[in-house]
């Protein structure tokens, strides 16, 4: 209740969803929490602590759309331009809310941390589900490790630019970034495993503030930068500096960098044990946290792009990041540092619940037995009631990823590459899972609150189809002529992951592995 005296619309429902589910358990979930749980045959063993603000509220500051767009653009402006970059936002924007509308949908039908493999398991057809639902899960898990990754490796390296603005002969060693990512992950851990209670507080508290660093980031940008014309924002400032065969070649590997401020929409999904009434608040706060997020991201791009005087001079610039370069332009180093720690902030406690997120996933698919030592992983702390092993495991992973920055000059491409490929990888097959149930059985979905309707179908099918297009040019490399440094290693990964699973499930999956809906009560 507001000192006003009025209640906001999330409470207003809230305070609905316990008046039609008065039972409460001990977990904090509501009697439809523990009939979701019983049909998905899972034993609740986590708190219900988010309520429909805080989980709104994790999905937005977890996705930061506007911060890793204007911060990770540097392939965007090489391949595209002022104009490839905005307009490359603007369709990556519009195939993400079909792919997010679908998820959302899936969400509410299945709430549950493990996402992607878990419904491919209950919609897809039963003579491939148990097959298809391990790959998916071994490649969310790689979508989900890498994306972790790629949050400290732009966090630590972001730190290495300011150290430039300030020491123009700072080179900026590739190891001496690693060693900061290092550091970005033990920040990481510590509030993953010693602050966990304060989750919900702190994606409340940081909402607010990721709206006011956008304001404040967007009012500087209009009143003390010189400004490009419309003309060369939107019309005519098209690049291709990568020296690939054609500008339309060049465009559709720069989208790369739109792509990457719009994925992990679906974060919320893999936090579904830990959110009241989840069949409800899951996909309200992703579908509603990407379009907010996706609005916000598209001013503060083009208040950006008028910015940028010269995308030649910003792609040199000592720092490596475009944005510093447009600050410099703009206000003195002691404004540079000032404007880009309120960026830095909300991007680290991103990092933070992307973490989150990414070990309760990883938690959920050992659960169900389908990675190595699924035992270990899988286990809850007693004290806390969190997968600790899980969120080690997720940090040892990012360390190893960040290794790749010491021999490679583009390793951040190659990693949100990686993240792009595996996530596009298991949307398709999940999204594809439910377009088959509801051709041919649909009444055999489960009941869902939050519908999609007549059209539905149309727009999981739209979903699919940009997936296919998303995953295929994020393999690309981003310059030519290829050389060892500039080589896009997402390729090599994704394929040896995904050899790895099939390995795995001949020799263990095969055996130990029956995918979720052998757990799922039917009717």
């Amino acid at each position: 209740m507001e000192a006003s005296g009025k209640t906001t619309a999330l409470e207003t429902m809230d305070m609905e969803v316990n008046r039609r589910d008065p039972q409460i358990s001990q977990d904090g979930g509501t009697a439809g929490d523990d009939d979701e749980m019983t049909r998905m045959g899972k034993v609740q063993e986590f708190k219900r602590n988010m309520r429909p603000l805080a989980a709104l509220s994790f999905a937005s500051v977890l996705q930061a759309t506007w911060e890793y767009l204007i911060l990770s653009n540097y392939t965007g402006l090489e391949d595209g331009g002022l104009a490839g970059l905005f307009w490359s936002y603007i369709w990556t924007f519009i195939g993400f809310g079909f792919i997010i509308a679908s998820l959302a949908e899936m969400a509410s039908m299945a709430p549950t941390d493990g996402g992607q493999y878990h419904w491919v398991s209950e919609f897809c057809s039963p003579r491939h589900q148990k097959f298809l639902s391990y790959v998916t899960g071994w490649m969310s898990v790689l979508a989900w490790q890498a994306g972790t990754a790629s949050g400290s490796f732009l966090t630590g390296t972001l730190i290495q630019g300011l150290i430039t603005v300030r020491n123009p002969d700072y080179t900026a060693p590739g190891w001496q970034g690693t060693l900061l990512v290092f550091s970005m992950v033990l920040v990481i851990y510590f509030f993953n495993v010693y602050a966990s209670e304060l989750m919900p507080l702190m994606s409340n508290l940081l909402m607010f503030f990721h709206i006011l660093s956008w304001a404040v980031i967007l009012i500087m940008l209009w009143a003390t930068a010189s400004h490009r014309s419309a003309e060369a924002v939107f019309v005519t400032d098209w690049k291709n500096i990568g020296g690939l065969p054609t500008m339309g070649v060049s465009v559709m590997v720069g989208q790369i960098s739109a792509i990457y401020g719009c994925l992990s929409s679906d974060a919320c999904a893999h936090m579904s044990e830990e959110i009241k009434d989840a069949g409800r608040n899951v996909p309200v706060a992703m579908y509603w946290g990407y379009f907010s997020n996706g609005i916000m991201a598209a001013i503060l791009l083009v208040a950006y792009l008028f910015a940028t005087p010269s995308v030649e001079d910003s792609l040199d610039d000592a720092s490596g990041f475009p944005l510093l370069y447009v600050f410099k332009q703009m206000t003195s180093t002691a404004g540079v540092n000032g404007l880009t720690a309120i960026i830095i902030l909300p991007v680290i406690f991103s990092n933070i619940m992307f973490n989150a997120s990414t070990s309760r996933q990883t938690w959920a698919f050992a659960r169900d037995k389908g990675l190595p030592f699924s035992k270990w992983i899988s286990k809850i702390d007693p004290k806390r009631m969190i997968p600790v092993n899980a969120i080690i495991l997720s940090c040892v992973i990012s360390c190893l990823l960040s290794l790749i920055n010491i021999g490679s000059s583009t390793a951040f491409n190659a990693i949100i590459s990686l993240n792009t490929a595996a996530l596009m990888f298991t949307y398709q097959f999940s999204i594809s899972c439910v377009i088959y149930r509801k051709i041919w059985y649909p009444k055999t979905l489960p009941a869902r609150r939050w519908d999609l309707g007549r059209f539905g179908l149309p727009i999981n099918i739209i979903g699919v189809l940009y997936c296919f297009f998303a995953m295929f040019w994020s393999f690309w490399p981003t310059e030519l002529p290829i050389t060892a440094e500039n080589f896009n290693w997402s390729v090599v990964i994704f394929v040896a992951i995904f050899i790895l699973s099939l390995v795995m499930y001949v020799l263990k999956g095969r055996k130990e592995y029956e995918g979720p809906v052998v757990e799922v009560k039917q009717g």
